[in-house]
């Protein structure tokens, strides 16, 4: 490890005891692999002495420090990839994202995405706060989430918008198909998100009183009633990865085509097979916040894309 290099330094103290591997992942919230990894480069101390092996045992309360490097990403290129542009000025650009649209590259997924289509379009003026990988995101959206998204073209934008996702102060409404009828038709989910234990790539509720994961909160309504599923709105409070996705399926009620937490009931499936619907149906339907050179309020609409629109309609309200 050089001197010189920026890194993100992790101190805490073991969780639970045993391999210290899965001890650290517990504790810190990275991968095993990932661990293991930083182990070999020497960059984890246990209880002040540099760690040698992954399997070693290790008690509850052991302090530990994990260097972490700063990832070292490729810088993306400017590409001719369409956008939906919502609204632009010279300070920021609200994007109306299709499905199937990456917001920033990362491994698999190095072109092809938002990053790349941006750099395109406002020919590389967009703010450097999010690195070489992510100019201009503020905030970000799943690759099969369609909708809305604001991106910044300066630092004070950046900046600006960043306050705000951070103050829970932007407007956000989603629009979901989910399965079942939610019962209360209209609630709150508030459950603590954090990663999951069983697969680190996914998320999962916590208890509120854990020290994981972070506070999540999600206003849901049910707009339509429809055949063995329902249509809802959610207005989020936080924004946390795939919080409404996690959230609804800790009711009962996960959103139809989600490949990650939740099966689509079978009575639906056809439905979903005929339509060629392969991915959550989940839509950022609105966007607002105080425009952050302006101080202006601004509020965007996106309409239903047609894959959740003909879906919906397959489906058939049974509430006329």
């Amino acid at each position: 490890m050089t001197g010189s290099e920026q890194v993100e330094v992790l101190e805490g103290s073991v969780i639970a005891p045993g391999r210290l591997d899965k001890a650290l992942a517990e504790a810190s919230g990275l991968s095993r692999a990932r661990v293991q990894a930083l182990i070999e480069e020497g960059r984890v101390a246990i209880a002040g002495r540099p760690a040698v092996s992954a399997s070693v045992k290790v008690a509850a309360g052991t302090p530990f420090r994990i260097d972490i490097p700063p990832a070292a990403p490729a810088e993306a290129a400017p590409e001719d990839i369409p956008l939906a542009i919502a609204f632009e000025d010279e300070h920021l650009i609200v994007v109306d994202k299709p499905a199937g649209l990456v917001v920033h590259p990362a491994a698999g997924n190095l072109s092809g995405t938002l990053v790349n289509a941006l750099l395109h379009h406002c020919r590389g003026q967009l703010s450097g706060i999010g690195g070489v990988a992510r100019p201009g995101i503020v905030h970000r959206i799943d690759k099969d989430t369609s909708g809305l998204l604001v991106a910044a073209k300066t630092d004070a934008a950046h900046e600006g918008l960043a306050a705000q996702f951070a103050a829970h102060s932007v407007h956000r409404r989603y629009i979901a198909v989910v399965a079942g009828h939610p019962s209360p038709a209209e609630g709150t989910i508030d459950a603590r998100i954090g990663r999951s234990d069983a697969d680190r790539k996914k998320m999962t509720v916590l208890p509120n009183n854990s020290s994981r994961g972070k506070s999540a909160i999600t206003h849901y309504k049910v707009i339509h009633r429809l055949e063995s599923s329902a249509q809802i709105e959610c207005r989020l409070e936080t924004g946390r990865t795939h919080q409404v996705r996690v959230h609804c399926a800790s009711i009962g009620h996960p959103l139809l085509g989600d490949p990650a937490y939740g099966r689509t009931p079978k009575p639906l499936r056809p439905v979903l097979e005929r339509l060629g619907f392969a991915r959550q149906a989940l839509h950022a339907a609105e966007l607002g916040f105080r425009h952050p050179v302006t101080g202006q309020m601004v509020q965007f609409r996106s309409n239903l894309p047609q894959d959740m629109m003909e879906l919906i309609d397959q489906l058939g309200r049974i509430d006329r």
